[in-house]
């Protein structure tokens, strides 16, 4: 493995470790995620179920997206 692959893989543990003390943190005040109009939600009598968060995998998406062409320019590459 070349040392660079070695720096992606701490990057991407950084922005894990990131990821949970935001939850950690603010867990409470990120209940509407998840809960977004137009995620998928069907629920039985019996407390089963099927739900898919497809809004929400959207909004997701689009922020980390921003976040990656911000640091693109800001860094170069």
């Amino acid at each position: 493995m070349s040392p660079t692959v070695g720096k992606y893989i701490i990057l991407i543990g950084a922005a894990i470790v990131l990821v949970g003390v935001i939850v950690y943190l603010f867990g409470d005040k990120l209940h509407w995620l998840g809960r977004l109009p137009g995620d998928i939600r069907i629920e039985n009598k019996d407390g089963g179920g099927f739900y898919f968060p497809i809004v929400t995998c959207i909004v997701v998406s689009v922020i980390l997206n921003l976040i990656i062409v911000l640091i693109r320019r800001f860094f170069g590459s």
